[in-house]
């Protein structure tokens, strides 16, 4: 029997570089895991690689929160997908799903961000993978370098200092956190793969 290979893209926007150095992490994640092909997609407003992201087996969202929800110009390329993806026939349906998201805050309303992404991709008819970590630093024993510091179920967060570039920020534990959903998303759907063929 053949050996499996599956498409996952990295589909993310990124007004300062924080969130593209993020989606880096989940792009290396997902291709630590054998028979898996990454595609990293930067997104500026409408316009994507419809017929690329048709192929792919997973597309893992990403935008920076801004004002309390994704960029402008990451909404902007969710609400293309209505003509592309959504009304020409459900083209996205039983694709895996997955999040994650970049701000200055720790907090940063970056859940209001996973929660739209989240929604997107129930309306597209996918299948959402959440990040599958207990929170972390949340006690004496806990630290800044754990995996799941700021303490998020849905997706992968970062948190970037408002006054730092993207060659200090986000920090290590941030970045290790996006190669862990990046890894998960491409196992869920290897294991969905391989189901599919048996």
């Amino acid at each position: 029997m053949s050996e499996i290979r599956i498409q996952v893209a990295v589909v993310y926007h990124s007004g300062y570089g924080h969130t593209a150095k993020q989606a880096e992490a989940v792009a290396a994640g997902a291709r630590s895991v054998a028979g898996v092909d990454v595609q990293l997609v930067a997104v500026e407003g409408g316009d994507a690689p419809w017929e690329a992201l048709e192929r792919a087996d997973a597309i893992i969202f990403g935008a920076p929160t801004y004002m309390g929800g994704p960029s402008a110009q990451f909404k902007a390329f969710l609400d293309a997908t209505s003509q592309t993806v959504f009304a020409p026939g459900f083209k996205w349906k039983d694709k895996v799903a997955a999040g994650f998201s970049n701000s200055a805050s720790r907090s940063g309303d970056k859940l209001a961000t996973l929660i739209q992404i989240a929604l997107f991709a129930a309306q597209q008819g996918m299948h959402w993978v959440s990040l599958g970590l207990p929170p972390a630093n949340n006690s004496t024993a806990g630290s800044e370098e754990d995996l799941n510091r700021l303490g998020i179920w849905l997706g992968a967060g970062a948190q970037s200092n408002a006054d730092q570039g993207p060659d200090v920020a986000p920090p290590a534990s941030d970045l290790a956190t996006a190669r862990h959903l990046g890894q998960r998303v491409a196992a869920v759907t290897l294991q969905l793969a391989k189901g599919k063929t048996a």
